[in-house]
Protein backbone atom coordinates (compact mmCIF):
# COMPACT_ATOMS: atom_id res chain seq x y z
CA UNK A 1 0.00 0.00 0.00
CA UNK A 2 2.31 2.87 -1.28
CA UNK A 3 1.39 6.93 0.22
CA UNK A 4 1.23 7.58 -3.46
CA UNK A 5 -1.56 5.29 -4.21
CA UNK A 6 -5.56 6.07 -3.98
CA UNK A 7 -7.56 3.72 -2.90
CA UNK A 8 -11.31 3.10 -3.48
CA UNK A 9 -14.35 0.60 -3.27
CA UNK A 10 -17.84 0.71 -2.43
CA UNK A 11 -18.44 1.53 1.82
CA UNK A 12 -22.68 0.82 2.14
CA UNK A 13 -22.61 -3.16 0.97
CA UNK A 14 -23.38 -4.85 -2.27
CA UNK A 15 -26.00 -5.64 -3.77
CA UNK A 16 -28.94 -3.28 -5.45
CA UNK A 17 -29.98 -0.33 -2.85
CA UNK A 18 -31.18 2.80 -2.93
CA UNK A 19 -27.91 4.85 -2.04
CA UNK A 20 -24.41 3.42 -2.31
CA UNK A 21 -21.52 5.23 -0.93
CA UNK A 22 -18.50 5.16 -2.61
CA UNK A 23 -15.44 5.80 -0.71
CA UNK A 24 -12.16 7.01 -1.81
CA UNK A 25 -9.01 7.76 -0.12
CA UNK A 26 -5.31 8.95 -1.43
CA UNK A 27 -3.37 11.82 -2.19
CA UNK A 28 -5.40 11.85 -5.97
CA UNK A 29 -8.61 12.78 -4.40
CA UNK A 30 -8.19 16.11 -5.77
CA UNK A 31 -7.72 15.08 -9.46
CA UNK A 32 -11.08 12.76 -9.06
CA UNK A 33 -13.26 15.56 -7.89
CA UNK A 34 -11.85 17.28 -10.64
CA UNK A 35 -12.00 14.76 -13.18
CA UNK A 36 -16.02 13.44 -11.74
CA UNK A 37 -17.85 16.35 -10.06
CA UNK A 38 -16.15 19.71 -11.46
CA UNK A 39 -13.75 20.33 -8.79
CA UNK A 40 -13.54 20.79 -4.58
CA UNK A 41 -17.01 21.06 -3.17
CA UNK A 42 -16.38 23.00 0.68
CA UNK A 43 -15.07 20.83 2.84
CA UNK A 44 -17.02 18.20 5.15
CA UNK A 45 -20.68 19.80 3.18
CA UNK A 46 -22.63 17.87 1.19
CA UNK A 47 -22.61 19.27 -2.52
CA UNK A 48 -25.02 18.12 -5.04
CA UNK A 49 -23.64 17.38 -8.53
CA UNK A 50 -23.25 15.50 -11.56
CA UNK A 51 -21.01 12.78 -11.16
CA UNK A 52 -19.34 12.47 -14.74
CA UNK A 53 -18.43 8.50 -15.66
CA UNK A 54 -15.29 7.07 -17.49
CA UNK A 55 -16.60 8.49 -21.32
CA UNK A 56 -17.74 12.08 -19.82
CA UNK A 57 -21.72 11.33 -19.81
CA UNK A 58 -23.40 11.56 -16.68
CA UNK A 59 -23.31 8.62 -14.77
CA UNK A 60 -25.81 10.23 -12.13
CA UNK A 61 -26.67 13.34 -9.91
CA UNK A 62 -25.79 12.50 -6.29
CA UNK A 63 -24.14 14.23 -2.79
CA UNK A 64 -20.19 14.29 -2.94
CA UNK A 65 -18.50 15.01 0.10
CA UNK A 66 -15.01 16.17 0.39
CA UNK A 67 -12.70 16.00 3.97
CA UNK A 68 -9.09 17.44 3.01
CA UNK A 69 -6.44 15.09 5.70
CA UNK A 70 -5.38 14.84 8.01
CA UNK A 71 -8.85 15.38 8.76
CA UNK A 72 -10.36 12.16 7.85
CA UNK A 73 -11.07 8.46 9.36
CA UNK A 74 -7.68 7.36 7.25
CA UNK A 75 -5.86 10.84 7.85
CA UNK A 76 -5.52 11.43 4.48
CA UNK A 77 -7.52 13.56 1.80
CA UNK A 78 -10.82 11.49 1.34
CA UNK A 79 -13.74 12.15 -1.03
CA UNK A 80 -17.27 10.01 -0.64
CA UNK A 81 -20.00 9.60 -3.51
CA UNK A 82 -23.33 9.25 -2.34
CA UNK A 83 -25.14 8.07 -5.15
CA UNK A 84 -28.18 5.69 -6.01
CA UNK A 85 -27.82 2.25 -5.63
CA UNK A 86 -28.48 0.70 -9.01
CA UNK A 87 -25.68 -1.87 -10.36
CA UNK A 88 -25.26 0.23 -13.08
CA UNK A 89 -24.68 3.53 -11.68
CA UNK A 90 -21.89 1.61 -8.87
CA UNK A 91 -20.05 0.47 -11.77
CA UNK A 92 -20.06 3.68 -13.94
CA UNK A 93 -18.51 5.63 -10.72
CA UNK A 94 -15.78 2.61 -10.23
CA UNK A 95 -15.11 2.31 -14.11
CA UNK A 96 -14.79 6.45 -13.63
CA UNK A 97 -12.31 5.76 -10.59
CA UNK A 98 -10.40 3.39 -12.20
CA UNK A 99 -9.38 5.17 -14.69
CA UNK A 100 -7.90 8.21 -12.94
CA UNK A 101 -4.16 7.82 -12.65
CA UNK A 102 -3.10 5.89 -9.46
CA UNK A 103 -6.11 4.99 -8.28
CA UNK A 104 -6.57 1.31 -7.86
CA UNK A 105 -9.27 -0.74 -5.89
CA UNK A 106 -8.90 -1.27 -2.04
CA UNK A 107 -8.50 -4.47 -0.73
CA UNK A 108 -10.38 -5.56 2.59
CA UNK A 109 -9.62 -3.49 5.65
CA UNK A 110 -7.22 -1.06 3.20
CA UNK A 111 -9.26 1.89 4.71
CA UNK A 112 -8.82 1.11 8.24
CA UNK A 113 -5.52 0.22 7.93
CA UNK A 114 -4.31 3.27 6.27
CA UNK A 115 -6.39 5.01 9.57
CA UNK A 116 -3.89 3.01 11.75
CA UNK A 117 -1.05 3.45 9.91
CA UNK A 118 -1.11 7.16 9.89
CA UNK A 119 -2.29 7.21 13.57
CA UNK A 120 -5.82 8.15 13.81
CA UNK A 121 -6.63 4.94 15.42
CA UNK A 122 -4.81 2.48 17.38
CA UNK A 123 -5.39 -1.57 17.10
CA UNK A 124 -7.99 -1.87 19.91
CA UNK A 125 -10.17 0.41 18.05
CA UNK A 126 -9.73 -0.78 14.77
CA UNK A 127 -10.69 -3.73 16.65
CA UNK A 128 -13.57 -2.30 18.44
CA UNK A 129 -14.99 -1.16 14.63
CA UNK A 130 -14.34 -4.42 12.98
CA UNK A 131 -16.62 -5.89 15.90
CA UNK A 132 -19.04 -3.33 15.74
CA UNK A 133 -19.55 -3.88 11.65
CA UNK A 134 -20.22 -7.46 12.67
CA UNK A 135 -22.40 -6.95 15.72
CA UNK A 136 -25.69 -8.71 16.10
CA UNK A 137 -27.28 -8.14 19.35
CA UNK A 138 -27.26 -5.40 21.95
CA UNK A 139 -24.30 -6.36 24.09
CA UNK A 140 -22.19 -6.82 21.59
CA UNK A 141 -23.09 -3.51 20.12
CA UNK A 142 -22.63 -1.73 23.19
CA UNK A 143 -18.95 -3.28 23.91
CA UNK A 144 -18.16 -3.00 20.29
CA UNK A 145 -18.83 0.84 20.59
CA UNK A 146 -16.94 1.15 23.90
CA UNK A 147 -13.35 -0.45 22.58
CA UNK A 148 -14.02 1.64 19.58
CA UNK A 149 -14.31 5.00 21.45
CA UNK A 150 -10.99 3.91 22.66
CA UNK A 151 -11.91 3.26 26.09
CA UNK A 152 -9.59 -0.10 26.51
CA UNK A 153 -6.60 1.77 24.53
CA UNK A 154 -6.70 4.28 27.23
CA UNK A 155 -6.30 2.31 29.84
CA UNK A 156 -3.80 -0.33 28.23
CA UNK A 157 -1.57 2.85 27.02
CA UNK A 158 -1.57 4.74 30.80
CA UNK A 159 -0.64 0.45 32.13
CA UNK A 160 2.80 1.17 29.43
CA UNK A 161 3.42 4.61 30.91
CA UNK A 162 3.16 3.74 34.39
CA UNK A 163 5.79 0.94 33.48
CA UNK A 164 8.02 3.39 32.28
CA UNK A 165 7.62 5.26 35.25
CA UNK A 166 8.85 2.61 37.02
CA UNK A 167 11.63 1.62 34.71
CA UNK A 168 13.07 5.06 35.00
CA UNK A 169 13.42 4.29 38.67
CA UNK A 170 15.36 1.08 38.18
CA UNK A 171 17.62 3.17 35.69
CA UNK A 172 18.09 5.86 37.53
CA UNK A 173 19.49 3.65 40.29
CA UNK A 174 21.58 2.29 37.40
CA UNK A 175 22.59 5.28 35.77
CA UNK A 176 23.36 7.67 38.42
CA UNK A 177 24.25 4.99 41.73
CA UNK A 178 27.58 7.56 42.39
CA UNK A 179 25.69 10.93 42.16
CA UNK A 180 24.77 12.34 45.79
CA UNK A 181 21.02 13.72 45.04
CA UNK A 182 19.76 10.67 44.07
CA UNK A 183 19.67 8.02 46.91
CA UNK A 184 21.07 4.60 46.84
CA UNK A 185 17.75 2.65 47.35
CA UNK A 186 15.71 4.72 44.58
CA UNK A 187 14.45 1.54 42.73
CA UNK A 188 12.88 0.32 45.76
CA UNK A 189 9.96 3.01 45.40
CA UNK A 190 8.92 1.35 42.49
CA UNK A 191 7.67 -2.03 44.40
CA UNK A 192 4.58 -0.79 45.78
CA UNK A 193 3.61 1.06 42.50
CA UNK A 194 4.60 -2.10 40.81
CA UNK A 195 2.29 -4.43 42.85
CA UNK A 196 -0.31 -1.93 42.85
CA UNK A 197 -0.40 -2.45 38.89
CA UNK A 198 -0.26 -6.26 38.61
CA UNK A 199 -3.42 -5.93 40.95
CA UNK A 200 -4.75 -3.88 38.20
CA UNK A 201 -3.77 -6.04 35.29
CA UNK A 202 -5.15 -9.54 37.54
CA UNK A 203 -8.96 -7.78 38.08
CA UNK A 204 -9.30 -7.61 35.08
CA UNK A 205 -8.02 -10.77 33.65
CA UNK A 206 -10.21 -12.01 36.64
CA UNK A 207 -13.27 -11.40 34.18
CA UNK A 208 -14.71 -15.37 33.58
CA UNK A 209 -14.12 -14.35 29.87
CA UNK A 210 -17.06 -12.08 29.85
CA UNK A 211 -15.83 -9.93 27.06
CA UNK A 212 -15.51 -12.73 24.83
CA UNK A 213 -18.67 -14.12 25.49
CA UNK A 214 -20.33 -11.13 24.41
CA UNK A 215 -18.24 -11.02 21.20
CA UNK A 216 -18.38 -14.88 19.79
CA UNK A 217 -21.52 -15.46 21.97
CA UNK A 218 -22.53 -18.64 24.93
CA UNK A 219 -23.10 -22.07 23.64
CA UNK A 220 -26.09 -23.80 24.75
CA UNK A 221 -26.35 -27.65 24.14
CA UNK A 222 -29.45 -29.64 23.86
CA UNK A 223 -28.35 -32.87 24.94
CA UNK A 224 -29.74 -36.42 26.34
CA UNK A 225 -30.73 -39.46 25.16
CA UNK A 226 -32.29 -40.69 21.62
CA UNK A 227 -35.87 -39.20 20.97
CA UNK A 228 -36.02 -37.36 23.93
CA UNK A 229 -37.12 -34.19 21.84
CA UNK A 230 -34.00 -32.31 21.84
CA UNK A 231 -34.98 -31.32 17.77
CA UNK A 232 -38.00 -30.43 18.61
CA UNK A 233 -36.77 -28.03 21.03
CA UNK A 234 -34.51 -26.34 18.92
CA UNK A 235 -37.10 -26.16 16.32
CA UNK A 236 -39.53 -24.37 18.88
CA UNK A 237 -36.63 -22.17 20.21
CA UNK A 238 -35.57 -21.13 16.85
CA UNK A 239 -39.30 -20.56 15.70
CA UNK A 240 -38.44 -22.78 12.25
CA UNK A 241 -37.38 -25.81 11.40
CA UNK A 242 -33.40 -26.43 12.17
CA UNK A 243 -34.12 -30.26 12.49
CA UNK A 244 -35.57 -33.60 11.52
CA UNK A 245 -38.45 -34.86 13.59
CA UNK A 246 -39.15 -38.34 13.74
CA UNK A 247 -40.53 -40.91 15.98
CA UNK A 248 -37.49 -42.50 14.73
CA UNK A 249 -34.36 -42.89 17.47
CA UNK A 250 -31.18 -41.48 15.97
CA UNK A 251 -32.52 -39.43 13.31
CA UNK A 252 -29.40 -36.32 14.57
CA UNK A 253 -26.19 -37.91 13.65
CA UNK A 254 -24.86 -34.62 13.34
CA UNK A 255 -24.30 -31.21 15.18
CA UNK A 256 -27.19 -28.85 14.22
CA UNK A 257 -27.02 -25.20 15.47
CA UNK A 258 -29.27 -22.07 15.63
CA UNK A 259 -28.16 -18.91 16.46
CA UNK A 260 -30.55 -16.81 18.83
CA UNK A 261 -30.54 -13.12 20.52
CA UNK A 262 -31.07 -14.31 23.97
CA UNK A 263 -30.86 -10.94 26.40
CA UNK A 264 -29.01 -8.69 23.73
CA UNK A 265 -26.48 -11.67 23.97
CA UNK A 266 -25.94 -14.00 21.05
CA UNK A 267 -26.31 -17.89 21.92
CA UNK A 268 -25.86 -20.39 19.93
CA UNK A 269 -28.48 -23.57 20.64
CA UNK A 270 -26.94 -26.63 19.80
CA UNK A 271 -28.97 -29.89 18.98
CA UNK A 272 -26.86 -32.91 19.27
CA UNK A 273 -27.28 -36.77 18.58
CA UNK A 274 -29.31 -38.65 21.23
CA UNK A 275 -26.25 -40.17 23.70
CA UNK A 276 -26.24 -43.68 23.22
CA UNK A 277 -23.92 -47.36 22.68
CA UNK A 278 -24.65 -47.59 19.00
CA UNK A 279 -23.26 -50.17 16.28
CA UNK A 280 -23.67 -47.83 13.64
CA UNK A 281 -20.53 -46.18 12.68
CA UNK A 282 -21.91 -42.65 11.45
CA UNK A 283 -23.83 -42.51 14.58
CA UNK A 284 -21.18 -43.24 17.22
CA UNK A 285 -19.01 -39.99 15.44
CA UNK A 286 -22.29 -38.32 16.35
CA UNK A 287 -22.37 -39.15 19.70
CA UNK A 288 -18.72 -38.38 19.97
CA UNK A 289 -19.58 -34.71 18.73
CA UNK A 290 -22.04 -34.40 21.11
CA UNK A 291 -19.98 -34.77 24.11
CA UNK A 292 -17.06 -32.78 22.83
CA UNK A 293 -19.88 -29.56 22.94
CA UNK A 294 -20.99 -31.03 25.92
CA UNK A 295 -17.35 -30.62 27.05
CA UNK A 296 -17.64 -27.12 26.17
CA UNK A 297 -20.68 -26.07 26.46
CA UNK A 298 -21.80 -22.48 28.71
CA UNK A 299 -24.99 -24.69 29.63
CA UNK A 300 -26.45 -27.94 29.06
CA UNK A 301 -30.26 -28.47 28.48
CA UNK A 302 -30.80 -32.36 29.53
CA UNK A 303 -33.61 -33.95 28.50
CA UNK A 304 -35.81 -37.28 28.91
CA UNK A 305 -38.98 -37.70 29.20
CA UNK A 306 -40.63 -38.46 32.80
CA UNK A 307 -39.36 -41.57 34.72
CA UNK A 308 -36.63 -42.53 31.74
CA UNK A 309 -33.69 -41.57 32.18
CA UNK A 310 -31.32 -41.61 35.73
CA UNK A 311 -28.61 -40.23 34.34
CA UNK A 312 -30.25 -36.80 34.18
CA UNK A 313 -30.31 -36.99 37.95
CA UNK A 314 -26.38 -37.54 37.75
CA UNK A 315 -26.03 -34.24 35.57
CA UNK A 316 -27.86 -32.17 37.42
CA UNK A 317 -25.90 -28.59 39.11
CA UNK A 318 -24.11 -26.51 37.71
CA UNK A 319 -24.12 -25.75 34.02
CA UNK A 320 -26.55 -28.73 33.56
CA UNK A 321 -30.16 -27.97 33.29
CA UNK A 322 -32.74 -30.99 33.62
CA UNK A 323 -35.32 -30.74 31.62
CA UNK A 324 -39.10 -33.44 31.49
CA UNK A 325 -40.26 -33.10 28.05
CA UNK A 326 -43.11 -34.44 26.17
CA UNK A 327 -45.30 -33.56 29.07
CA UNK A 328 -48.31 -33.19 26.34
CA UNK A 329 -48.45 -37.14 27.17
CA UNK A 330 -49.19 -35.98 30.75
CA UNK A 331 -52.05 -33.72 31.36
CA UNK A 332 -51.34 -33.97 34.68
CA UNK A 333 -48.08 -32.85 34.91
CA UNK A 334 -47.69 -28.92 35.46
CA UNK A 335 -45.39 -26.93 33.23
CA UNK A 336 -42.37 -24.58 33.90
CA UNK A 337 -40.43 -24.52 36.86
CA UNK A 338 -41.15 -27.30 38.86
CA UNK A 339 -40.89 -27.75 42.74
CA UNK A 340 -37.36 -29.78 42.74
CA UNK A 341 -36.21 -26.31 40.19
CA UNK A 342 -36.31 -28.65 36.93
CA UNK A 343 -38.33 -27.97 33.77
CA UNK A 344 -40.96 -29.48 32.21
CA UNK A 345 -41.85 -28.49 28.76
CA UNK A 346 -43.96 -30.05 25.85
CA UNK A 347 -41.99 -28.74 22.73
CA UNK A 348 -45.26 -29.26 20.51
CA UNK A 349 -47.79 -27.67 22.69
CA UNK A 350 -45.48 -25.10 23.75
CA UNK A 351 -46.49 -25.88 27.35
CA UNK A 352 -43.70 -24.42 29.47
CA UNK A 353 -41.37 -22.30 26.77
CA UNK A 354 -42.02 -19.40 27.98
CA UNK A 355 -40.79 -19.93 31.32
CA UNK A 356 -37.94 -21.84 29.67
CA UNK A 357 -37.21 -19.12 27.80
CA UNK A 358 -37.30 -16.53 30.81
CA UNK A 359 -35.29 -18.64 32.33
CA UNK A 360 -32.62 -18.68 29.74
CA UNK A 361 -32.71 -15.17 29.54
CA UNK A 362 -31.85 -14.67 33.18
CA UNK A 363 -29.04 -17.26 32.70
CA UNK A 364 -27.48 -15.10 30.08
CA UNK A 365 -27.56 -11.79 31.75
CA UNK A 366 -26.30 -13.21 35.32
CA UNK A 367 -23.26 -14.95 33.12
CA UNK A 368 -22.15 -11.33 31.26
CA UNK A 369 -23.61 -9.54 33.96
CA UNK A 370 -21.25 -6.93 36.28
CA UNK A 371 -19.17 -4.33 34.37
CA UNK A 372 -18.63 -4.04 30.92
CA UNK A 373 -15.44 -6.43 30.09
CA UNK A 374 -11.88 -5.10 28.94
CA UNK A 375 -10.54 -7.86 27.28
CA UNK A 376 -12.83 -9.03 23.97
CA UNK A 377 -10.20 -10.98 22.53
CA UNK A 378 -7.90 -13.74 23.22
CA UNK A 379 -4.98 -11.92 21.29
CA UNK A 380 -5.34 -9.20 24.53
CA UNK A 381 -5.51 -11.79 27.23
CA UNK A 382 -2.69 -13.27 26.14
CA UNK A 383 -0.67 -10.15 25.69
CA UNK A 384 -1.67 -9.16 29.37
CA UNK A 385 -1.00 -12.64 30.33
CA UNK A 386 2.66 -12.28 29.35
CA UNK A 387 2.77 -9.01 30.93
CA UNK A 388 1.90 -9.95 34.58
CA UNK A 389 4.14 -12.52 34.19
CA UNK A 390 7.06 -10.39 33.47
CA UNK A 391 6.03 -7.75 36.14
CA UNK A 392 5.64 -10.52 38.61
CA UNK A 393 8.91 -11.71 37.62
CA UNK A 394 10.35 -8.61 38.57
CA UNK A 395 9.05 -8.25 41.76
CA UNK A 396 10.44 -11.53 42.99
CA UNK A 397 13.77 -10.02 42.04
CA UNK A 398 15.97 -7.55 44.88
CA UNK A 399 15.09 -3.58 43.40
CA UNK A 400 18.58 -2.98 44.48
CA UNK A 401 20.92 -5.94 43.62
CA UNK A 402 19.15 -6.79 40.63
CA UNK A 403 17.96 -3.38 39.62
CA UNK A 404 19.23 -4.61 35.42
CA UNK A 405 17.54 -7.41 36.07
CA UNK A 406 13.98 -5.70 36.95
CA UNK A 407 14.26 -3.20 34.42
CA UNK A 408 14.45 -5.75 31.83
CA UNK A 409 11.71 -7.55 32.87
CA UNK A 410 9.87 -4.23 33.23
CA UNK A 411 10.72 -3.44 29.36
CA UNK A 412 9.10 -6.77 28.36
CA UNK A 413 5.99 -5.72 30.00
CA UNK A 414 5.74 -2.23 28.70
CA UNK A 415 6.30 -4.28 25.32
CA UNK A 416 3.34 -7.08 26.04
CA UNK A 417 0.91 -3.67 26.77
CA UNK A 418 2.59 -1.74 23.35
CA UNK A 419 1.48 -4.85 20.79
CA UNK A 420 -1.78 -4.38 22.41
CA UNK A 421 -2.14 -0.97 20.95
CA UNK A 422 0.14 -1.30 18.10
CA UNK A 423 2.39 1.23 19.37
CA UNK A 424 5.43 -1.54 18.87
CA UNK A 425 6.02 -5.14 16.87
CA UNK A 426 3.35 -5.74 15.12
CA UNK A 427 3.79 -6.35 12.11
CA UNK A 428 2.79 -10.50 12.69
CA UNK A 429 -0.93 -10.04 13.90
CA UNK A 430 -2.02 -6.83 11.37
CA UNK A 431 -2.25 -9.10 8.47
CA UNK A 432 -4.71 -11.25 10.65
CA UNK A 433 -7.00 -8.39 12.06
CA UNK A 434 -7.53 -6.13 8.86
CA UNK A 435 -8.23 -9.11 6.77
CA UNK A 436 -11.17 -9.56 8.61
CA UNK A 437 -13.01 -6.31 7.54
CA UNK A 438 -15.00 -5.85 4.07
CA UNK A 439 -14.16 -4.21 1.25
CA UNK A 440 -14.77 -0.79 1.42
CA UNK A 441 -13.95 -0.46 6.01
Amino acid sequence: MGEETTIFAVSSGAGKAGVAIIRVSGPACTRVLEHMAGGLPEPRYAALRSIRGRNGETVDRGLVLWFPGPGSFTGEDCVEFHVHGGRAVVRGVLEALADVSGCRPAEAGDFARRAFDNGKIDLTEVEGLADLIDSETEWQRRQACRQMEGHSGRIYEDWRHRLIGLIGLCEAGIDFADEDDVPADIALKAAPDLAALIGEVRDVLDDDHRGERIREGLAVVIAGPPNAGKSSLINALARRDIAIVSERPGTTRDVLEARLDIGGVPVTVVDTAGLRESGDEIERIGVDRARGRIDSADLVLWLAEEGTDSEAERREGSGHWCIRTKIDLSPSTASGRTADGRWAISAKTGAGMDALLEGLRKFVEETVAGEMALITRMRHRIELRNAVGYMEAASRLDYIADSELVAEDLRLAGQCLARLTGRIDVEDVLDVIFRDFCIGK
